[in-house]
Parts: C-alpha cells; structure tokens; sequence
C-alpha cells in the first residue's frame, strides 16, 4: 500500500508565501514596465506636440557655397529672394490654403529668379538648350505629378501639380508633358526665355577641352572642393509645407546638370528620390548630387526610417544625409518638415542656401553652413 503523505499547515503556509513573493515581484516587474512605458511615451509625447499651426522650409540648391564666394550685395540679393519666397508661401497658409498651393507658390518665386538653377536661369545642356524637371506630392493621400525634360512651360512645378491633379498618370515627359500643359492653359515660353548671360558663358566655358576635363574632376570628387566656378548641378530649389489642416506637401523643380546629355534625368521628379510627402512621417525636397540620391532613394528613405524604426526627422536627415550619402561621397542636402512642425535643413556640402517660416511669421534665411 502507498502511503500518501499529505502537507502540514507548515508546508502550506511556506507554499503561499513563496507564491507571495513570486505574485509580488510579479507585480513589481510589470509596474517597472509601466513606468518605463510612461517614460518612454512621455518623450514620444513631447516631440509629438504641434509647435506651430503651420509652417514651410526651403532650399534653393546646396554645394560650394562659403564665405567669401559672394559679395555682400550677392549675399543680400540671394537673402531677399529667399525671403519674397518664405513670405509667398506664409500668406497662403496663414489664409488658410493647402500645403500644395504654398509649396507651387513658392516655387514660382524661384522658378522665375536667374539666381538659381530652376526655370528662368536654370543651366544650359550639351546641345546649350534648357531642360527641366519638376515634382509636386501631397501627403495627405500620397497623390503626385512630376516632369522631365520641359524646354517651354514657365513654372514646371505647375506643370507637376497640374498632372496631380489632372491626370491618372504620375509622370509625363518631353513633348507629350508639354501638350498636357497647353490644354491645361499653362503659360508657355520660347526655350530662350530661361537663358541667362551667365549660363551661356558657363556652358562655352565648360564646353572647351579645359574647362570639360575641370568639369569631370568636379563631378568625380565629393563636390567639397571649389575644383571648379559652376553649381550648375546644386541650384535646384524645393519647398516642404504643413498647412493648418494638418496636411503636409513638397515639391522640387530643377534645371539639372551643366552640359548634360542624351535626355539626363536626375533625382527631382522621382518620387521617393528628390521628392516625397506623406503624412505618416514628412515632407521632404532634395539637392545635390541626383545620381546618389536615385540610387539610396533619399526622400523615402528618410520617411522609411520615421515610419518603421520611430526615429525623428532630424534624426532620420542627418543619417541619411550625413551618413549614408557622405560614405558614398555623395554630395547635398535636404529640407524637410512634419505634421507636427518640425523642420529639417541637413546637408553635407559648404553650404546651402535655405530658409524656413512658420505662424510666428519671422522668416529665417542661411547660405553657409554655420
């Protein structure tokens, strides 16, 4: 016969006061959690707080851009373009327009001044023409319009909204870009218009055996050097807005690169590459070497790093920017904001030109990079 032995009142007593503690460091534990849960939604909370009810950031191209490059009264003229921008885009928003309609109207400040590589003054290519892209997306439903290689729309970052907003198509290039922009009743120019007296002194310059073996040194090195007089590639300018409904845009539009050829296209009207929006994350516009930013899709990328690793604008910028793209010798810059107000303006070269403003209305302009 098994005998069967049954626990003592003592051996009960020593069984719930193990299981005491046990239920007690439990509890412990999981309030620990709790905390650090409160600690860590706390900060989250913290970046998360609107600082403005809405604001917009631009850029009108990054690269050999330091001290002593300008004089004063070029430095002021770059400043005071950069401001009549800021402030276009401010009146709208503070009217309550969209983040689209700030961002087009910003550009076309740009777009319509020689001092930058964009629209009117843009560079010259190989065969001393003016090609041009743009791109516009709106990131309150990831809807986008972009294109390449115009020679005869004024402001090809109407053109970009227009195929947004009109067409099912996301990218239309050439000479079927340029009939979709007639009978939507955009202005339309001679390609002579966008010529300056600079860019055709540049494209001659550049075209000579000297100047085109200066050109690809240039073009080889990581663009920090001052190997040669023409930012034909980083004058491109870009403009990302948060409006008061909460929504956010961006937009870029470009003249290229100085003496390309055969139909080059860069990162600009490439969605995910030199432009991107969404309201999940940011808004963001591109400058610089648009090969590397192709090639890492540097738009999305720093959306990719918001959305799935949590990380903050700046933080998701300077990894893209400062890290990723300077391994590869990449040169440039982005600027950028979210739904919360949060602006960004990283980039890697001497400087970039750029500037911000928000409902306090006090628009910031830089060129360098301190």
């Amino acid at each position: 016969m098994v005998k069967i032995t049954r626990p003592t009142n003592s051996n009960n007593r020593i069984n719930k006061g193990r299981s005491m503690k046990n239920i007690s460091a439990l509890l412990c534990l999981m309030l620990m959690w709790f905390l650090l849960g409160c600690v860590e939604s706390n900060s989250s909370d913290e970046e998360k707080i609107a600082k403005v009810e809405f604001g917009l950031v631009i850029h009108g191209g990054a690269g050999n851009i330091y001290k002593g490059r300008y004089s004063e009264d070029e430095e002021k003229e770059y400043r005071l373009k950069l401001e009549e921008a800021l402030q276009a885009g401010y009146t709208i928003l503070k009217n309550g327009g969209t983040s689209p309609e700030a961002v087009e109207k910003v550009i076309h400040v740009l777009e319509d001044s020689p001092l930058f590589n964009a629209g009117k003054g843009a560079v010259m290519t190989s065969e001393e023409t003016v090609e041009l892209d743009a791109a516009i997306m709106d990131g309150s439903n990831l809807n986008a319009g972009t294109c390449a290689g115009i020679k005869h729309v004024k402001n090809p970052i109407s053109l970009a909204k227009a195929i947004m907003e009109k067409s099912p198509h996301v990218m239309l290039i050439g000479e079927g870009a340029e009939k979709f922009a007639e009978e939507s009743g955009l202005e339309m120019v001679a390609n002579e218009y966008f010529f300056t007296e600079k860019r055709k002194q540049e494209i001659k310059i550049i075209k000579t055996k000297e100047g085109e073996e200066n050109l690809k040194v240039y073009r080889d090195k990581s663009f920090q050097d001052d190997m040669y007089p023409v930012d034909g590639k980083f004058g491109t300018v870009g403009c990302a807005a948060l409006d008061k409904h909460g929504n956010i845009a961006s937009g870029t539009s470009t003249g290229g690169m100085t003496n390309k050829k055969w139909g080059r296209v860069g990162d600009v009207p490439i969605i995910g590459a030199g432009t991107y929006a969404n309201n999940k994350t940011c808004a963001i516009s591109a400058t610089g070497h648009g090969e590397f930013f192709i090639r890492n899709v540097v738009a999305h990328d720093i959306s990719a790093l918001m959305e799935y690793k949590s990380l903050t604008l700046q933080q998701a910028a300077d990894e893209v920017v400062m890290k990723k793209l300077m391994g590869q010798k990449g040169s440039g810059g982005v600027i950028g904001i979210d739904k919360y107000g949060n602006i960004v303006m990283s980039f890697n070269s001497d400087g970039m030109f750029r500037g911000y403003i928000t409902d306090k209305g006090e628009p910031f302009t830089a060129m360098y990079k301190n």
